[in-house]
């Protein structure tokens, strides 16, 4: 999950809805790699005690206790929020979420592991939650399933995230459940400049879910209960490891109607079969396998192993010219929806959601389509 100066905003050039028919639509397995599993697999099944564990840090997870992005600025994310309850009759990793409205009043949780993952298939069961444990609803959160590459620099080619992020209760211009797919080229802090594409649905996706996504071949590919959600390529294709990372979290407190809030997210388990596609039925039933056999947690990717990823083509430093014609100024008391264009500073934008008084170039509102 990207950290932002203030909040973590999905910006992206649209891939397409996903029709309720697609969501049901049985997935097809893809043709596997050339190397498969002698690569590694990871699994575990959040079999710990507490956050102090000593079990979590020497299997690679880290707790995250550092204040920073994204969410709510000077939020805590302390490492209590995150536990391991007995959920449904087995231990699940719970992350937990809670606001008073103050930024000194909210919390965020946060736990990944390390960065040696690569392509192959990627794997989680997640429920997520549309109202709280405790308090009133309405607030702006996140509920995530993402890899990530650190940011080295602004515009860093070499950064890579691949997103799960549920929004129940809207955020980001948007009013209502939401679930964005979302697959990262890359960005800039200052001014803020994003380099994504995104699928998403509008519909609640409370409860448990398994969510999937491959990463071969030049596209990522994401599966929700098995049907095919999105697929993503070409340049947004990521280029370097990445760590593996659940977080829940607070867009802002706009929405925040009184007194304390508190979420919760649950992970059953998590699976990822190195340079191996896997459909997400036969994922599923390598859990159960593992489960079957008594396997709590096992670990033997080997990060060497990962081959080398394709690199993206020449790109010519001059941007070429975008067709303007028929797109009308930019004016900041204009509604504009998704997919519209207007001009603005010798550029073209593009509309990414139902927008208005958002200056292109300085939100994630809009999409830099090129100089006119």
């Amino acid at each position: 999950m990207t950290t932002r100066p203030t909040t973590r905003i999905v910006a992206a050039a649209v891939a397409g809805l996903l029709t309720a028919a697609a969501l049901i639509a049985t997935a097809t397995a893809a043709p596997r790699t050339a190397q498969a599993a002698d690569c590694g697999a990871l699994f575990d099944d959040f079999h710990y005690d507490s956050h102090t564990d000593a079990d979590l840090a020497a299997r690679g997870w880290t707790v995250r206790a550092n204040q920073g992005g994204p969410g709510v600025p000077g939020a805590q994310w302390p490492a209590s929020n995150v536990s391991f309850p007995t959920v449904d009759g087995d231990r699940a990793l719970r992350l937990t979420a809670q606001t008073d409205g103050t930024a000194a009043g909210t919390s965020h949780a946060e736990m990944f592991h390390q960065r040696k993952f690569y392509e192959g298939t990627y794997a989680a069961r997640v429920r997520f939650s549309d109202a709280p444990v405790v308090g009133a609803d309405g607030n702006h959160l996140v509920e995530t399933f993402f890899t990530i590459t650190p940011l080295a620099y602004d515009m860093d080619p070499d950064y890579g995230e691949i997103d799960f992020e549920y929004l129940p209760n809207g955020g980001w211009g948007e009013t209502g459940n939401i679930f964005y797919q979302t697959t990262w080229e890359t960005y800039q802090n200052d001014p803020w400049v994003a380099d994504n594409i995104h699928t998403s649905q509008r519909r609640s996706f409370a409860g448990w879910h398994d969510l999937v996504f491959t990463v071969s071949g030049g596209e990522v590919r994401y599966y929700i209960d098995g049907a095919l959600a999105a697929t993503h390529g070409g340049k947004y294709y990521p280029e370097t490891p990445m760590s593996i990372n659940f977080n829940l979290w607070f867009i802002d407190l706009a929405a925040h109607t009184g007194g304390v809030s508190r979420y919760v997210q649950d992970v059953d388990w998590l699976y990822f079969s190195q340079n191996e596609v896997v459909a997400p039925a036969e994922a599923v039933d390598r859990v159960a396998d593992l489960r079957a056999d008594g396997v709590g947690h096992t670990d033997t990717v080997d990060p060497s192993c990962t081959p080398t990823g394709p690199t993206d083509p020449p790109t010519d430093p001059t941007d070429p010219p975008a067709d303007c014609d028929g797109a009308t100024a930019w004016q900041w008391s204009a509604v504009y929806l998704e997919g519209d264009r207007v001009t603005h500073a010798g550029r073209l934008w593009e509309a990414n959601w139902w927008t208005q008084g958002s200056e292109p170039g300085l939100t994630a509102q809009w999409r830099d389509l090129g100089p006119c």
